[in-house]
């Protein structure tokens, strides 16, 4: 017999059916409490709201568990390629060697993008956040390819559709950090992987020859596999609440990366950096800091460390924390910030004020370690977010489509004025 909710409310009992997910994961499906009962839930911030039944990512915050389609993280970043997967993200299982050539090369067919493209980054300040001018672009590439737009698109439209949007978006990204630095752009190589060819974009110069670290490149794909989904987080959210009015995928992604841009969600390893710039600025005394963060009547808070879902400890941090070592050795760099955060990461990983409360680093403090390394703008640090997260994104507004779910419509609670008469102006 399956397991049943009962509410009472106004002395009257009503019965809601109990959903066990396949990590067995406990919900009451309350689709049908307003229609039974004229109540509604109210649950700020949809914290402990399903919108959806999903099967793309598993999260146990508690155990610090992150799998995507089953696969634990730590096997896929340790040992898959970003398109690989990207793949199983979208497809459900892992590709064999034929199916991943040959999606390889469907990327590769649509790596450039329009010129006339090209002509939007003339009208843009110049310093104008990346994110903005990256959220732009995604959104206008639906004016280059209105078919996009139809909501009853074919499964081949569909497809292609997603692929010119893994393909371009590395190139679009490129062109707006080489925008930022008054660099001119660069076409992508295809003979180049899909990391490496984003590092050529963004760092090759046409009068130099440039080769990828073979380093740095697999510190990126881990970092983009680490990024890749992360549930029903913000941005996620938002491209399937946009999806779900049947707006087309570009307008979708342009919202999450909107949603991503904020700094409380992808904004937060641009912070751990302007939180050791001002540590660094301030003499860098981190005693001082550290005791300001121990103070609970000091507002300083340390920024990438412990995680609003991961009680315990963020396997990402786990699995980045040896790449970011070894790009630091590998590159040398001297740099007093990045100094400051090798200091503050021994001192939350021994400290037993920080170790009790689940205060340690986060995949965000290592990930903005390794971007200021390899000489990435502050401010492109969520285009990066963007990028990994990509696949995520399209797999919750193709899932979301496939599960035919409704349009996202949320209650409120009504708490403004009760009904009153216009009064006329000479008489207020």
């Amino acid at each position: 017999m399956s397991e049943i909710a009962k509410i009472e409310l106004e002395g009257k009992f009503y019965e809601f059916p109990v959903i066990t997910g396949t990590e067995d994961e406990k919900a009451i499906d309350i689709s049908s409490l307003r229609s039974a009962t004229g109540y509604i839930t109210l649950d700020r911030g949809f914290k402990n709201t399903g919108s959806c039944m999903s099967a793309i990512t598993f999260l146990d915050g508690e155990k610090g568990i992150l799998r995507y389609r089953g696969y634990p993280i730590e096997q896929l970043a340790e040992e898959a390629s970003f398109l690989e997967v990207t793949y199983l993200i979208l497809k459900g299982e892992l590709p064999t060697r034929e199916q991943l050539a040959n999606f390889e090369a469907t990327i590769d067919k649509h790596t450039l993008v329009h010129e006339d493209m090209k002509r939007f980054f003339e009208a843009y300040p110049a310093q104008a956040h990346p994110m903005g001018i990256l959220a732009s672009m995604i959104c206008s590439m639906s004016t280059f390819y209105p078919e996009s737009q139809d909501p009853n698109r074919s499964k081949e439209m569909f497809d292609l559709s997603i692929n010119r949007l893994l393909a371009k978006l590395p190139t679009l990204a490129a062109m707006v950090y080489k925008n930022a630095m008054r660099h001119p752009f660069m076409y992508p190589k295809n003979d180049l992987g899909y990391v490496e060819n984003f590092m050529y974009m963004m760092y090759g110069m046409p009068t130099e020859e440039y080769t990828p670290s073979p380093v740095i490149a697999k510190a990126l794909n881990k970092l983009l596999i680490l990024h890749a989904d992360h549930e029903q987080n913000c941005s996620a959210s938002t491209v399937r609440i946009v999806g779900s009015s049947q707006a087309n995928l570009y307008a979708a992604i342009s919202a999450g990366i909107s949603a991503l841009w904020g700094p409380l969600h992808g904004g937060a390893n641009q912070a751990v950096i302007e939180m050791l710039e001002m540590i660094q600025n301030d003499g860098g005394d981190l005693d001082k800091w550290i005791a300001k963060a121990k103070d609970k009547d000091d507002p300083f808070r340390l920024m990438g460390f412990g995680h609003r879902v991961y009680k315990n400890f963020d396997p990402r941090a786990t699995i980045i924390k040896k790449a970011c070592d070894d790009i630091l050795d590998e590159l040398g760099v001297q740099d007093p910030t990045l100094a400051i955060a090798k200091k503050l990461e021994e001192v939350a990983l021994n400290d037993e004020y920080f170790k009790s409360r689940g205060l340690y680093p986060n995949v965000d403090f290592y990930s903005g370690i390794i971007y200021r390394a390899i000489g990435i703008p502050t401010e492109m640090f969520t285009v990066m977010f963007a990028l990994g997260r990509l696949p995520g994104w399209i797999a919750q507004w193709q899932e979301m489509l496939d599960n035919n779910d409704p349009i996202g419509r949320p209650r409120q609670v009504y708490t403004g004025a009760v009904r009153r008469n216009y009064v006329p102006m000479d008489e207020r």
